[in-house]
């Protein structure tokens, strides 16, 4: 039964993987076997992603010729759209341009890389969206994004159609609330500490907890499992949301 959660032999690609949720991931895939490639725009986090994975390359996920050129050189089994933004502001603050760009960014980039991977799953392979606890909820300060996460639970369910003759399953992860760089700046404060009485498992989650579910919807263990969303939150999707007033203090 072991066996069948190794990766040994099988290549990943992660989008957004030289930081945050996507480098837990990449590093969580690379230690069940898998030989992992992280992607992403920052040349820095690059070379510093590089350092505890087989590669990272430089990826637009939005300029098609360059995903087309990535995944061709690749050649992943599995491929983790990890890579997204956050425009924060209340409808009134945030334009097209703005709102537009987040959509852009965790939809049709992930359809992009989707596309153009499958070419190379010969045999069957595994793709992996990551939405969030917002592809469930409505978000007063960050509608683009919560929009766009609920978005990624369609085009999983799409693809899943899509592409299952070819042995393809397409999953989603939806992770609750976890110290990355975009949260770091509230973990220890009121809000954080909001954050986590409203999560029943009482703490905020870890690189395992995300990395491990990965593992499993990339490993032959989830063959008979496409089309799903899984929340990877303690819980928190039960409890219900934060308002406008619980983010009050950091607008």
């Amino acid at each position: 039964m072991t066996a069948r959660f190794q990766l040994d032999g099988r290549t990943a690609l992660v989008t957004g993987g030289n930081g945050g949720l996507g480098l837990m991931i990449a590093l969580g895939l690379r230690e069940a076997g898998a030989r992992v490639v992280g992607a992403g725009r920052n040349p820095a986090k690059n070379a510093t992603a590089r350092e505890c994975l087989d590669d990272c390359v430089a990826l637009d996920v939005l300029d098609e010729a360059q995903v087309e050129r990535v995944m061709e050189a690749v050649k992943p089994q599995i491929v983790v759209n990890a890579a997204g933004i956050v425009v924060v502001g209340r409808a009134r603050e945030v334009g097209a341009e703005g709102f537009d760009s987040v959509l852009r960014t965790h939809v049709t980039g992930s359809y992009l890389c989707a596309r153009h991977a499958a070419k190379y799953m010969h045999g069957g392979g595994k793709v992996i969206n990551i939405g969030s606890v917002y592809s469930l909820f409505g978000s007063a300060v960050a509608g683009g994004y919560a929009t766009a996460k609920a978005a990624v639970i369609g085009l999983t369910r799409s693809l899943a159609v899509d592409l299952a003759p070819d042995n393809i399953q397409v999953n989603a992860i939806l992770p609750g609330w976890y110290r990355t760089e975009s949260t770091a700046g509230f973990v220890d404060t009121p809000l954080g500490e909001r954050i986590r009485q409203l999560t029943p498992a009482g703490r905020w989650g870890e690189a395992r907890d995300v990395a491990d579910v990965a593992v499993f919807l990339a490993s032959a263990a989830s063959d008979f499992v496409t089309g799903a969303s899984l929340a990877v939150d303690g819980g928190y999707t039960i409890t219900g949301g934060l308002t406008a007033e619980d983010w009050a203090p950091l607008l």
